[in-house]
């Protein structure tokens, strides 16, 4: 038996055995917890730092963002929900009606994605209306973020956890 066809035969390459899908995976959630707002998170913390100049480009940077996804929400909100429903719906039905692999790996990922979007409609929203400065933006800013990031690691946790349920059913065809 050659190398090449024992490792082919230990590493299976679907969704969950593979690795790019989980490269892609922490790629997604460390973007994700990085870009709050779509403010980079290094320029919260210079903020924080230093004050004057960084601090009030924070803020007009977030109050631009914020506009922009208020905006969004307020011309395509409804089309854009409807879409985003109709096709996680589709890929949950595909993934664990029909068991496709890849499906059920895009769900894993979605998902959460989608709640981290509407969370950040919400923290859009809620920083529109109350207008924070300074301290309390930056504030708001990091709770975020914090919030973004356990639901990250909920997901990786989940998973990872199913992933390895799989690699599991697929290499020894049990629990199914």
């Amino acid at each position: 038996m050659s190398f090449t066809r024992t490792v082919f035969e230990v590493i299976d390459f679907r969704s969950f055995s593979n690795l790019w899908f989980w490269i892609m995976l922490a790629v997604i959630w460390s973007s994700a917890s990085h870009w709050v707002l779509g403010v980079p998170f290094d320029m919260i913390q210079r903020a924080r730092r230093h004050g004057g100049e960084a601090l009030a480009d924070l803020e007009t940077l977030v109050r631009i963002n914020v506009d922009r996804i208020l905006y969004i929400a307020r011309t395509a909100g409804l089309l854009l929900a409807g879409f985003a429903a109709f096709v996680l719906t589709s890929l949950a039905i595909l993934a664990f009606w029909y068991r496709i692999e890849l499906a059920q790996a895009v769900v894993l990922i979605a998902l959460p994605i989608t709640l981290v979007g509407a969370m950040s409609l919400s923290a859009a929203h809620r920083i529109a209306v109350e207008a924070p400065q300074g301290e309390a933006m930056m504030r708001r800013l990091s709770r975020h973020r914090f919030w973004v990031q356990v639901i990250g690691m909920i997901s990786i946790f989940v998973t990872a956890m199913y992933g390895m349920y799989q690699n599991l059913v697929a290499v020894y065809g049990i629990w199914r």
